[in-house]
């Protein structure tokens, strides 16, 4: 299986929103980042979709096996695509720092 290289220059913004909002913020967000990546007609979050709102993450040069990585890495039930939970789960994975330190980031887990 093909890993994720994080070539795609990746900047942890889940911290600071997490300080500025608040657990029910930052979940609040993230579900509206997921809504704004997935396939309007399936409800998950698919290559085709996320090939597509490319450019709405800024990385609108990323390579089909990158996308291929990003959705393995995060494909809990083996579908081929992302459901809600699972992207949640995918960006806490993805942000160390959401972790670190603070009682308040423990709320979330």
């Amino acid at each position: 299986m093909m890993q994720f290289n994080g070539a795609v220059d990746f900047q942890d913004y889940l911290p600071s929103i997490m300080t500025q909002l608040g657990a029910e913020g930052l979940l609040f967000e993230l579900i509206s980042g997921f809504r704004l990546l997935m396939d309007g007609e399936k409800g998950v979050i698919t290559f085709e979709s996320l090939k597509r709102n490319s450019l709405l993450l800024g990385v609108e040069d990323i390579k089909d096996d990158e996308i291929v990585c990003m959705l393995t890495e995060g494909d809990l039930d083996g579908d081929g695509a992302l459901n809600q939970m699972e992207f949640c789960i995918l960006m806490f994975r993805l942000s160390p720092g959401l972790m670190d330190g603070s009682s308040n980031h423990r709320q979330l887990v």
